[in-house]
């Protein structure tokens, strides 16, 4: 199983957008393979199962529920305001950069005007989440609502670790409190009523909150989503908590997938539990530096459109 380096997620950056910089070719040359160095053998990975027809239940998702391809997510950019210097169109791909007499740079009047509520609703989505206060008592039972009472599971060819039966009985027996629409939505009809509320997409302002496994992981399509704005390095540390998040995820799941090296967090134990919720509070840490980033680069594109 491939494993996520934590320092990957707190390595060193800036602590706020750096508008009006010129990176000299030595340094932005740098960026831009320390960068690659961080994700490429995910993209890597990919087109290789790709071609070779192959599929692994717990990183295929990160290519195929988010839109972002990987030769998408190989694309470098220093996000919008920041001047290259000495560099080509063939430095970077992506067509929204343009000349100035400093370098290559990407203007942020570049940005589509018609997506600018999306930057508003963005930015008080994220300040929202990141200021509620977080929730440790979902233990990652969606995935098993996701197959409660069904004879067709979702990854069909992996079976149940506990079989059918015992899995139905499990979800009976313990309460389902999850709070993302998005992970409620593909509940079976059966455990659609067993959840704590009932979801609907309008209202994501006001259940998604800061330690839901799923909600970390969408940080991942914020950050793609206003492509090439946002600085790959922020990219890169969404993907990678997404990344993580998504192994936490797949870990309490009720799939045996031992088969690819994943082992189980036993949710269906105290002790396993436990340590979903351990797992989950390391991840809310991680996630809250990625959404604050995330803020400050919305933000900072709203503010040179005003």
């Amino acid at each position: 199983m491939i494993k996520v380096d934590n320092a990957d997620l707190t390595g060193s950056h800036s602590a706020s957008y750096p508008i009006g910089e010129t990176l000299p070719a030595e340094t932005w040359r740098a960026q831009r393979e320390a960068y690659l160095q961080r994700v490429s053998r995910w993209a890597d990975d990919r087109v290789m199962r790709s071609q070779q027809h192959k599929r692994h239940p717990v990183y295929d998702f990160m290519f195929e529920y988010y839109s972002f391809r990987p030769a998408q997510l190989l694309r470098w950019t220093p996000g919008f305001g920041v001047t290259l210097a000495g560099a080509s169109k063939q430095d970077v791909e992506w067509e929204q950069f343009s000349f100035t007499e400093f370098g290559l740079a990407l203007q942020a009047q570049a940005f589509p005007t018609h997506r600018i509520s999306y930057l508003q609703w963005c930015i008080e989505y994220l300040a929202t989440v990141s200021e509620r206060a977080p929730l440790y008592s979902c233990y990652g039972l969606h995935e098993w609502a996701m197959v409660y009472k069904s004879e067709k599971l979702r990854y069909s060819s992996i079976p149940c670790r506990l079989g059918s039966a015992c899995t139905d009985q499990f979800v009976e027996e313990v309460p389902i409190r999850c709070t993302h629409y998005d992970a409620y939505r593909f509940f079976t009809k059966e455990a659609k009523p067993l959840n704590r509320t009932d979801l609907e997409r309008e209202q994501v302002m006001i259940n998604d909150q800061p330690a839901c496994l799923h909600v970390n992981m969408d940080s991942y399509k914020f950050a793609y989503k206003i492509a090439p704005f946002c600085p790959s390095d922020v990219v890169g540390d969404a993907f990678l908590l997404a990344v993580a998040a998504r192994e936490i995820d797949m870990r309490a799941s009720p799939y045996d997938l031992t088969a690819f090296d994943v082992k189980p967090i036993k949710i269906e134990t105290i002790d396993g539990r436990a340590e979903y919720v351990d797992l989950q509070k390391e991840l809310f840490l991680q996630g809250q530096a990625v959404r604050k980033r995330l803020l400050e680069v919305y933000s900072a594109l709203l503010h040179a459109l005003s």
